[in-house]
């Protein structure tokens, strides 16, 4: 679906300027946003972390969607987020700027089906993306929507827009259910799945599906351009060949979804990836220190740890993973909602 167009009136505003100490920095951005913001939305907090993200807080109304955007100056403007509104919403820019003044505003979304989600800037258009939970992904580019895999039944995507592409990365049961694949899908959806998802499609499913191997990629003028291609995702207990990670090209842009896998070789080898979905739990895919050096070594822009869930139920360390990824390599770590 087309990202829908923010209303032209811009109805609340603030400014941080980095480097204040947090509680100068609140201070300043509620005068600010006092004086100038109107409701709805209006922001009603703003605060720099010790880590340098600002956390800022909107009171809006629910059943709308909202556009965040930011600038540092006034006169170039990006959208950071797409949020849904609510009596209080929290968003997170995690960007690291190192200094200088950061301005926000948010406006009232035209359209109630936006997809919500972070950012992404590509030649093509802004890509949204949208974490569901645990391993299931949507993002929504140029026009079209792709599902990275969708598990959890019709129910877990709710209010989300069906798929134009389904990537499945293999057959585990967390990534992969092929009723839910088939109540999502719409008569001319694409699937792209290793062999062994692919064996196991209902006979309609496999007639719009392209099984990919390691190393294999596809494209599609029909998706705008889009292109997959399949790199190898494997551990002790994913062999290899059985299953892929993904690098999805938007435009300009290179996405990758790890799927299951340790720090192997080819994902440490892979270059000018934007956003990375990076799995993290134990003992099925790698620990938190393992990922965390696979992301020093290839050095995407921006980093989404995902699949954080580990065996027992507790969940990774995601503070423990910033700091052993550290701010020397020109990572940005965005921490969201996925659980």
């Amino acid at each position: 679906m087309p990202l829908a167009p923010a209303q032209s009136h811009h109805t609340a505003f603030g400014r941080l300027r980095r480097g204040f100490v947090p509680a100068l920095a609140v201070l300043f951005a509620q005068t600010a946003f006092h004086a100038i913001a109107q409701s709805p939305p209006r922001f009603t907090d703003a605060l720099i972390q010790t880590n340098r993200e600002v956390r800022l807080r909107l009171a809006a109304e629910p059943g709308q969607k909202y556009r965040i955007e930011l600038s540092e100056d006034l006169t170039n403007w990006r959208a950071l987020a797409t949020i849904a509104g609510a009596a209080s919403v929290e968003h997170t820019d995690s960007a690291n700027p190192g200094g200088g003044s950061r301005f926000y505003r948010a406006s009232t979304v035209a359209s109630a089906d936006a997809l919500t989600g972070d950012h992404l800037p590509t030649s093509a258009g802004d890509a949204v993306l949208h974490p569901v939970n645990h391993a299931s992904v949507v993002v929504g580019w140029n026009g079209f929507t792709l599902h990275v895999d969708p598990v959890g039944g019709a129910a877990a995507f709710t209010g989300l827009p069906k798929p134009d592409l389904i990537l499945v990365t293999h057959s585990h049961g967390d990534h992969f259910n092929a009723a839910t694949l088939d109540a999502l899908r719409k008569t001319n959806t694409l699937v792209v799945a290793p062999a062994a998802v692919f064996a196991s499609l209902s006979a309609s499913l496999r007639e719009r599906t392209v099984p990919l191997a390691n190393g294999q990629s596809t494209n599609w003028v029909s998706l705008g351009g889009l292109s997959v291609e399949a790199v190898p995702a494997y551990n002790a207990n994913h062999p290899k060949g059985a299953g892929n990670g993904y690098v999805l090209t938007l435009g300009d842009r290179r996405l990758y979804f790890s799927g299951d896998t340790e720090d192997v070789a080819e994902m440490r080898a892979l270059t000018g990836i934007d956003a990375a979905f990076v799995c993290m739990n134990v003992p099925f895919t790698m620990t938190v220190a393992k990922a965390a050096s696979a992301i020093r070594a290839f050095r995407p822009r921006y980093v989404y740890p995902y699949h954080y869930r580990n065996q027992d139920g507790t969940f990774a360390n995601l503070e423990s993973f910033r700091q052993q990824v550290g701010d020397d390599v020109g990572v940005e770590i965005r921490l969201r909602r996925w659980y």
